[in-house]
């Protein structure tokens, strides 16, 4: 029984390590969120995606949407009338830390919504 719970234990403290020190520049987005999107459509590389009001890293203002499904890592986005698919597994994402709300997230390097540039996602 000695073992069991030392077991236990150690394998609780395992996994709040791996929470604690996961990568926290991704963003979550879900169903339902406003985001500002590459409004460039879906021959633009960029993809850029956010919850601030800004320019993509293609230089462009992002458009205002919404989420209209997620399925895995991919956001179906409404905007202007139609449906865009953004990938939320970025290359590139904000790297302003804690307190900053932009979660900018792109396809290419650039600065995010709040002016600072990105960083490349390991």
């Amino acid at each position: 029984m000695k073992k069991g719970l030392i077991s236990l234990l150690v394998a609780a403290v395992l996994a709040f390590a791996v929470v604690a020190f996961a990568d926290k520049i991704l963003p979550v987005y879900k169903q339902g969120d406003i985001v500002y999107v590459c409004a460039c459509g879906e021959s633009c590389a960029c993809k850029t995606m956010s919850h601030n009001e800004g320019k993509c890293t293609c230089g462009k203002p992002l458009g205002k949407g919404v989420i209209s499904s997620m399925k895995g890592d991919k956001a179906m986005v409404k905007l202007e009338g139609k449906e865009i698919a953004f990938t939320t597994k970025a290359k590139y994402a904000c790297n302003c830390g804690d307190g900053c709300k932009c979660d900018t997230i792109s396809q290419n390097p650039g600065n995010c919504t709040c002016g600072k540039e990105m960083k490349k996602v390991e």
